[in-house]
């Protein structure tokens, strides 16, 4: 497993490779220090993986239609390497697909907390810790993250999958939902599974968790026995839900995400 140290600055006497997650837009590279260029607005040191010191940088935005000639590079995000943050997914190791969520995702952070949410003054980087303060006030603004649940349904042999109102395609998945203030992680789990289908809970249980840069969610994977009621889907939320045979599944998440490693572990024990 890499070995993922966090920093604020990269060790003085680090003298090993170096690279960059550049971000343009909603696109993401991964790039050597001169790839990069001068155009990498205030760098954030993210890190060392496995000895490699991990920086983050927001590159200069595209030119708007009109404003002037675009330059030669920014013709073709695709062909110099920019995709979506999942397209990345499979294409690079699993240590760099990580360090590209993590420096998306604090580089969105540093991006729109530049001024105070309290007095608007502009923010600037806290003395040793990952913040933003504010000079005028005070107010510190840490990274941001959204604990989400989600849940493994089981009755058993069968387990409860779902197709979200707002999926692009006819994919099902376990049912998730965001924390909300106040509640434990297992009083969502249930709450979240009443709301979307309507069943009750029994034996709700701790499985995973993954960082889930999609801006900034954490997902808190659980397994649930079903304890009592129909599903009666919420429409405003779930398109369809059935139960389902482990050698009858319909169409599922790809192995990048929790849902998926959550159905697979129930599908490996019902075929064992």
């Amino acid at each position: 497993m890499a070995a993922f140290v966090p920093l604020l600055r990269p060790p003085d006497d680090h003298t090993g490779p170096v690279r960059w997650v550049c971000v343009r837009g909603n696109q993401v590279a991964l790039r050597s220090p001169d790839e990069v260029g001068a155009d990498a607005a205030e760098p954030l040191f993210l890190g060392l993986l496995d000895g490699v010191a991990w920086w983050g940088a927001e590159l200069d935005p595209l030119p708007a239609a009109g404003s002037g000639p675009a330059r030669e590079e920014d013709l073709d995000l695709a062909s110099a390497g920019f995709g979506p943050l999942m397209a990345l997914h499979g294409r690079v190791p699993d240590g760099d697909w990580a360090m590209a969520g993590r420096g998306v995702q604090l580089l969105e952070w540093n991006r729109t907390h530049r001024f105070c949410g309290q007095c608007g003054t502009p923010t600037e980087p806290a003395t040793g810790e990952r913040a933003r303060r504010c000079p005028a006030c005070g107010l510190a603004a840490f990274p941001r993250l959204a604990p989400a649940v989600i849940t493994l349904v089981t009755r058993g042999d069968e387990a409860l999958l779902a197709r979200g109102a707002s999926f692009p395609r006819p994919m099902y998945s376990c049912l998730a939902g965001f924390v909300e203030p106040g509640e434990t992680l297992e009083e969502a789990v249930r709450r979240e599974v009443r709301e979307e289908v309507g069943v009750e809970l029994a034996d709700v249980r701790y499985v995973g968790s993954q960082p889930w840069p999609f801006p900034h969610s954490l997902m808190i994977g659980f397994r649930a026995e079903w304890a009592g009621g129909e599903i009666v889907p919420d429409p405003s939320e779930i398109a369809d839900a059935q139960w389902y045979r482990a050698d009858d599944l319909p169409v599922v998440p790809p192995p990048v995400s929790i849902a998926r490693a959550l159905i697979d572990g129930w599908v490996a024990e019902q075929l064992s």
